[in-house]
C-alpha cells in the first residue's frame, strides 16, 4: 500500500481503530462473551494466543499441548482422548482454556485454534513426530537392549527439543557397521532421519523414555517448604534491615553531596565510582547498585544536565533526611515498587557482550513493577508469619504457576526481587511483613503504623567501655544521637551501634562550641556504666590545648591600596549593614558572604571586584549543588483500571500520522527537514537540540539493548548526559539512535 493511501486510510479509520484499542484493553482483563468465543479464537494471531497463555500454569498448558498432540487444532477430538494422554482430571484446566477462548466445543468435539501450534512451538509437549511403525512394539524391551551411550542420547532428546543436528544423519549403515550411538539408533529404527544433518526422536519412543507424555510429577505444583514465625518476628527482622538500608542511603546522599560522581557519556554510573561507593559504605556492589538506583528512582538524586553532568542530590534530599524513620522508609519502599528498572541486571552483559552500567537505560524494564507485585502477591498468599525456606524452591513454584511469563529473566527476576526486598526490609525471614501487606493494599497510614510498631524503641542511654568505645544498645533518641555523633566516630553499625572516642573526635566536639564540662556532664548523665578514668583524662587534656591558637570568622575581605577609599567605605552606612571591620590599614573583613558584600557595596555606589587566590578578577556568581526535583507521575492504585483519555487517543493518532509522514518523506526526495544519524553524531545532536528548542517532533531510528531496530516519533524535552528524554518521560541513549529527522507538521 503506498504511503499516501496508508495515511488516508489511517485518517479514515482512526476512530474505529481507537474503539478497537479500547475494546482490546477491556478484553485483556475480562473473559470474552460466550457467544463470541469461537469467532475470537479463530481470529486469534500467534501473538495474541501467546499473550493469553502467559499466566497459565503448567497443568493448563499441558492440557493445551495435549490437545495439539491429539490434533484438536485440525479436527474436533473427544475430551477423553486428551485425558488419556495426561492421565489427569481436565475439568478445571479446560474451564480456564475455554474462558480465554483457547478451547471450545462440546466434550465429544473439542477444538483449539490453529495458531496455538505456532504460538507454543513446533513440538507440542517437547515430543517429535509420530512413527506408526513403533505403535505396536514393546518399546520397554527395545530400550532395555540399548547401551548406556545410546540411552543417554535418547534421554537428551526426550527432555526436548526432540531434534538434534549430527553428521551421522546422512549415513545409512547397518547395525553391524554402526559405530556411534546415533548411527546405532538410526540402524535400529529408533531415530527418524529428517535430513542429512538432523535426526528426530519419534513421539512414541519419547513418551516411553519419559514414562508418560510428561515426566512423572511435572503436572503437580511443587511443594513450598515454609518456616513458621510469629508475624512480629518477621516485622522486627525486616525493620532491622530497613534501618541499615536507610543508614546507607543517608551515607550515599552525604557522600554525593560533597563529591557528586560523573555521569557516563552513554549514561549511568561508572565502575570506579561504584566500587568507591561500595568501599566507603562497606557493602557489596549489588547493594550499592540498589542504593544508587533507588536514590535516583525516589527523586533524591538526579542528572545535573550540565556540560559535565554529575549525579547530584536534589532538593528532596534535605526534607527526606529530616523526615521520621517510617516516612523515609515509605519513600524508598514505594519507589522500589514503582521502579521500572531491574537493578539486578547491572554488572552483567548486554547482547553485544558489553557491561551494563548502573543507572543506565539498559536497565529499564517497564514491566518490572508488575513482576515485583506478582512475586510479593505470592508471598502475601502464604499464612501470616510464614517465610519461604529456600528462594530456589520459591522460584520453582512461581515457574510452575506461570512458565511462559517473564522470558529469559523469569527466574532471575524472582531472585533479584527477593534479595532487594530483604535488603529494604519489605521481606523479612522470607515472609511478607505487616507493613508491606498494608503498602500493597495502598494503605499508607497502616504501613506507617506497622513499621513504627516494628522499629525498636529509641533508647536514652549508652554504655561506656574502658577502651573508649561507646555502645548504643539500640537506636538513640535524636538529640542523644546528635550529641554522641559530635564527640565520637561510628566504628560499626547495626542493631547495636559502636562508637569510638578519639583525640580528634573530642577536638571536633570542642570546635562546635561545646566545653569540657559539658562533655563530662553528657557522659555522666547518659552512660549506664561508670565513666572510664581514661576518658575524663582525654577530654581534659584535649581541652587544655584546644583554642590556644585562634582564628576569627570572616567570610570575606576587602583590600585596597587607597586607605582613603577604605575610610570612605567604613564611614558609609553600608559598613554597619555588612559588619565591616578594619584589621589592617588596607584590609577590611566581614562575616557576610563575598557576593553579598559586593552586591551591597555596588548598591551604595562603589565598584568593587572579586579576586581569586592569585589576585585575578573572578566571576563569583552563585552555583548550587542541588537540583530541582522532577515531578513524579501520579500513582495509580493497584486495582485501578487505566483509562485512555481523549487527549491520549488523539496523541496516538497524531503519532501514527506523523510516523507515516516522516517515513514517506525519508523515502521520497522532498525531505526539507534536516536528517542526522549514523556516524555523524554531531549532526544528530544538532538536530535533536534544535527540535528541543523549537518544540518539534522528531523521527528517530533506534536499536535497543537486544539489537532490535525500531522507529519512533518523539518530542524531545532534553538532550544531555548521553540521553534523549521525550515529553512522555521516554528516554533513549544517544549512542543507540541510528537516524533522526524532523517531522514537518501537516498543513491542511
Amino acid at each position: 500500500m503506498p504511503a499516501t493511501s496508508l495515511a488516508d486510510w489511517l485518517r479514515a479509520e482512526s476512530d474505529a481503530a481507537l474503539e478497537e484499542l479500547l475494546r482490546t484493553r477491556r478484553d485483556l482483563s475480562t473473559p470474552p462473551p460466550s457467544d463470541s468465543t469461537v469467532l475470537a479464537t479463530r481470529a486469534g494471531t500467534p501473538g495474541s494466543v501467546a499473550r493469553a497463555c502467559e499466566d497459565l500454569d503448567t497443568l493448563t498448558l499441558a492440557v493445551l499441548e495435549a490437545c495439539l498432540l491429539a490434533g484438536a487444532d485440525r479436527d474436533p477430538v473427544p475430551v477423553h482422548e486428551v485425558a488419556d494422554l495426561l492421565g489427569a482430571d481436565l475439568a478445571a484446566p479446560l474451564a480456564r482454556l475455554r474462558a480465554r477462548a483457547l478451547a471450545w466445543g462440546p466434550d465429544d468435539a473439542l477444538r483449539v485454534p490453529p495458531s496455538v501450534r505456532e504460538a507454543l512451538g513446533p513440538f507440542p509437549a517437547g515430543l517429535g513426530a509420530s512413527s506408526p511403525s513403533l505403535a505396536g512394539e514393546d518399546l520397554e524391551a527395545r530400550l532395555a537392549e540399548l547401551s548406556d551411550d545410546e540411552r543417554g542420547v535418547l534421554n537428551a532428546l526426550a527432555a526436548g527439543p526432540p531434534i538434534g543436528r549430527t553428521r551421522d544423519a546422512g549415513l545409512d549403515l547397518t547395525l553391524e557397521k554402526a559405530g556411534t550411538p546415533v548411527q546405532k539408533l538410526l540402524a535400529r529404527g529408533l531415530l527418524l532421519r529428517r535430513d542429512d544433518q538432523t535426526v528426530e526422536l519419534p513421539r512414541e519412543l519419547g513418551i516411553a523414555v519419559r514414562g508418560g507424555v510428561f515426566a512423572p510429577g511435572a503436572l503437580t505444583e511443587p511443594e513450598l517448604p515454609l518456616h513458621p514465625h510469629q508475624p512480629s518476628t518477621l516485622d522486627e527482622a525486616a525493620a532491622g534491615e530497613a534501618m541499615e538500608f536507610l543508614r546507607h542511603t543517608e551515607s550515599l546522599l552525604r557522600a554525593w553531596s560533597a563529591a557528586p560522581p560523573p555521569v557516563l557519556k552513554s549514561g549511568g554510573l561508572g565502575v570506579r565510582e561504584l566500587k568507591k561507593l561500595a568501599k566507603d559504605l562497606e557493602i557489596d556492589e549489588a547493594q550499592a547498585i540498589l542504593l544508587a538506583e533507588l536514590a535516583v528512582g525516589a527523586g533524591l538524586v538526579a542528572d545535573s544536565e550540565a556540560t559535565a553532568p554529575e549525579w547530584v542530590p536534589t532538593t528532596l534530599t534535605d526534607s527526606w533526611l529530616a523526615s521520621p524513620t517510617a516516612q523515609r522508609w515509605m519513600t524508598l519502599a514505594q519507589a522500589w515498587l514503582e521502579l521500572p528498572r531491574l537493578p539486578g541486571m547491572a554488572g552483567g552483559r548486554d547482547a553485544k557482550d558489553k557491561p551494563i552500567a548502573p543507572l543506565s537505560e539498559d536497565l529499564r524494564r517497564p514491566l518490572a513493577p508488575v513482576a515485583r507485585r506478582r512475586i510479593l502477591a505470592a508471598l502475601a498468599d502464604l499464612p501470616r508469619g510464614a517465610g519461604v525456606k529456600s528462594v530456589d524452591e520459591f522460584v520453582a513454584v512461581l515457574a510452575w504457576r506461570a512458565p511462559r511469563r517473564g522470558g529469559r529473566l523469569r527466574d532471575e527476576t524472582v531472585r533479584w526481587t527477593m534479595s532487594e526486598a530483604s535488603a529494604l526490609g519489605i521481606v523479612g525471614l522470607g515472609g511478607l511483613t505487616t507493613a508491606t501487606r498494608a503498602l500493597l493494599a495502598d494503605d499508607r497510614p497502616g504501613a506507617v503504623e506497622a513499621i513504627l510498631d516494628a522499629l525498636p524503641a529509641p533508647v536514652d542511654h549508652v554504655l561506656l567501655q574502658a577502651d573508649l568505645t561507646v555502645v548504643a544498645p539500640g537506636p538513640l533518641e535524636p538529640e542523644l544521637a546528635a550529641e554522641i555523633a559530635a564527640v565520637a566516630n561510628v566504628e560499626s553499625a547495626g542493631h547495636a551501634t559502636v562508637y569510638r572516642i578519639t583525640e580528634g573526635s573530642v577536638r571536633r566536639a570542642l570546635d562546635t562550641g561545646r566545653t569540657a564540662d559539658e562533655l563530662h556532664a553528657l557522659f555522666k548523665k547518659k552512660s549506664a556504666t561508670p565513666v572510664p578514668q581514661g576518658l575524663s583524662y582525654l577530654i581534659d587534656d584535649v581541652a587544655r590545648r584546644h583554642g590556644r591558637l585562634r582564628g576569627g570568622v570572616a567570610a570575606s575581605f576587602l583590600r585596597c591600596d587607597d586607605e582613603a577609599l577604605l575610610t570612605e567605605v567604613l564611614a558609609h552606612p553600608v559598613a554597619a549593614d555588612l559588619d565591616l571591620r578594619l584589621i589592617a590599614p588596607t584590609v577590611v573583613i566581614s562575616p557576610d558572604p563575598l557576593h553579598e558584600v559586593l552586591a551591597g557595596l555596588r548598591a551604595a555606589g562603589f565598584a568593587p571586584a572579586a579576586e581569586g587566590p592569585d589576585g585575578r578578577v573572578v566571576d563569583i556568581r552563585p552555583g548550587g549543588r542541588r537540583l530541582p526535583a522532577k515531578a513524579r507521575a501520579a500513582r495509580r492504585s493497584p486495582g485501578e483500571q487505566a483509562v485512555l483519555t481523549s487527549d491520549q487517543a488523539a496523541r496516538i493518532v497524531s503519532n501514527l500520522r506523523a510516523g507515516d509522514a516522516a517515513s514517506a518523506r525519508r523515502r521520497g526526495s522532498a525531505v526539507r527537514a534536516p536528517v542526522g544519524g549514523g556516524a555523524d553524531t554531531s549532526a544528530t545532536l544538532e538536530l535533536l537540540s534544535r527540535a528541543t528548542l523549537e518544540r518539534r517532533e522528531v523521527w528517530i531510528g533506534f536499536v535497543d539493548s537486544r539489537g532490535t531496530a525500531s522507529q519512533r516519533v518523539v518530542r524531545p524535552v532534553r538532550v544531555g548526559g548521553g540521553i534523549l528524554e521525550g515529553a512522555d518521560n521516554e528516554r533513549y541513549s544517544l549512542h543507540r539512535i541510528t537516524s533522526a529527522a524532523l517531522v514537518e507538521e501537516e498543513r491542511g
